[in-house]
Parts: structure tokens; sequence; C-alpha cells
């Protein structure tokens, strides 16, 4: 992984605990899942992904000096897979209802304001357009009943950022460990580190530096 300049946790990368006693296998098995699925739409229609990977960009920009985070796969994945929350809010449909009607809805409302796909406005346009959706002030008749604000809420932005955060480009950006199994936690106290946790540079020269050194031996 990439040693951008500005981490908070330069030289670590949570893969590194593979082969390690941080990971058990039934936990490597569930990492490999992940990290196989391919950003590709299997659920959603070329359509609605061109419009999703546009939302995701907006939500969770990423930076071209780290490997890319599937998001749109990961969520598209989630809806095909049929594994739900286990919860919805009555006001909103069935999730994979609700996804498809609310993509429907914002290349609606874009094509309305702007005469374009959403996937082709611009940052500024797509971003007033979301956060039109937040406030709950569109109305386009393809929301077909269901609340936008509930969608952006429940649906839109709880999905993506837990793709994001679900996969261990992520966990090595936060400095997280993965899943504590086997090995789990010894130094439970205010900020105290386990050998296996991921240093923080908190600051400039010799601090990031240590952290470096020390983030390239986690396991």
């Amino acid at each position: 992984m990439p040693d951008a300049a500005d981490s908070r946790y330069p030289g670590y990368d949570v893969l590194a605990k593979w082969d390690t006693p941080s990971w058990n296998e039934p936990t490597r098995r569930v990492i490999g899942r992940r990290l196989a699925i391919r950003d590709e739409p299997q659920f959603f229609s070329r359509g609605e992904w061109a419009t999703l990977q546009a939302i995701c960009a907006r939500i969770v920009p990423q930076r071209a000096d780290r490997p890319a985070i599937p998001v749109a796969g990961l969520v598209d994945h989630k809806l095909r897979s049929g594994h739900g929350d286990g919860y919805r809010d009555a006001r909103l449909p069935e999730l994979r209802e609700a996804w498809r009607r609310g993509l429907k809805a914002l290349e609606a409302e874009a094509v309305r304001a702007h005469g374009r796909s959403f996937n082709r406005l611009g940052p500024e346009q797509q971003d007033a357009l979301l956060r039109q959706a937040e406030a709950g002030k569109l109305s386009h008749p393809a929301w077909s009943g269901m609340p936008p604000h509930l969608f952006f809420k429940a649906c839109l932005l709880r999905d993506i950022v837990q793709a994001y955060y679900a996969h261990p480009t992520a966990w090595s950006e936060i400095g997280f460990g993965g899943p504590a199994s086997p090995r789990g936690y010894v130094r439970m106290g205010f900020d105290r580190r386990d050998p296996w946790e991921a240093a923080e540079a908190r600051e400039e020269g010799t601090a990031a530096a240590q952290a470096r050194r020390s983030n390239r031996r986690v396991r």
C-alpha cells in the first residue's frame, strides 16, 4: 500500500497481519471474500451503476495515491446477496427497491434540473442535488412516495459509508487492525497501544518517522 506523505499511520498496512497470530482462518476467509469483490455491476443496470458510481465519488472521494476501494461494487454486492440490515424505516420500501427507486429519482431530478444525466453533471451540481435530497427538497414523481431525505440517510449515506469502511484499504487509512480475532486487545487504558496496533504520527518529522518504523513491524 502506498505510504502517503500526510498519512496519520505511515507505513501501516493491515494486510500484513494476514499470516500472523492477529487473524485466524475464519477471519482470513471473510476478508478474502471482501477483497475479491470487483467494482462492476451484477445487481444494478448500467444506467443505475453510472449514477451510483458518481454518487460514491461525491460521498467518499478517494485519493489517487492510494488503492481504490470498490465502494459501488460493495454496495452492489450487498444488494445482490440479499443480506439486509434486519430492519428498515416503515416509510421506505424493501432495500433493493429503495435503491432502484432512489437512483431512478436522482437521475430524473438531474435531467429535469440540468438536462443531463447525474453522472454527467459537474461536482457542484451533483452535490447540490444530494444536499436537496438530504433536506427532503426534491419532488420528482419518480420518487413514488418515497421520502428523499429518508432514502439519503437510511440507504444512500449509510450503505456507501459502511461499504467504504468495511474495506481493508480504509482500515489501513484509519489505523484499524481489522477483526480482533483471535488475538484481541490487552492494553485497554486510555491512549495505550498494543504492539499489534498501528502507531499514529501526531507530529511532523521525528514522530512521523518513528510511527513509520513501528508500523512496518506491526503484525
